[in-house]
């Protein structure tokens, strides 16, 4: 998958996404990033660290797979922003954060939409 190509279309999906970007289980940066002229509310040090810790988070969940099934996503609001974290199959972790009044339904659709738009 392009996924570069994959969150410049979240990004255009709707204008309340602030950013979109896919994470390998490494933590490195596959593609995507903050949509131009939002200002990152984190410092490069915090979300780093938050990047981290969504991909403890995913790898946890995999686990629970086994009795649970496969997660699709996860949300958490915070005061001032939403964030989504993605899980594309086993190697790729996508997340998404949008201003705190977005339709959360309408991002998780979009989002999952494009998902399997970009699997052809």
């Amino acid at each position: 998958m392009d996924y570069e190509k994959f969150c410049s279309q979240i990004l255009d999906a709707d204008p309340k996404i602030r950013f979109a970007t896919v994470y390998d289980e490494w933590a490195s940066r596959a593609g995507g990033g903050m949509r131009n002229g939002v200002v990152n509310q984190l410092s490069e040090h915090a979300e780093n660290e938050l990047v981290n810790i969504s991909i403890l988070d995913w790898k946890a969940r995999k686990d629970m797979s086994k009795w649970l099934g496969l997660a699709k996503y996860t949300l958490v609001e915070y005061d001032k922003v939403k964030r989504f974290s993605f899980y594309l199959g086993d190697d790729h972790l996508l997340l998404v954060s949008t201003e705190k009044d977005t339709n959360t339904d309408s991002i998780v659709e979009q989002v999952i939409k494009l998902y399997y738009e970009n699997q052809k």
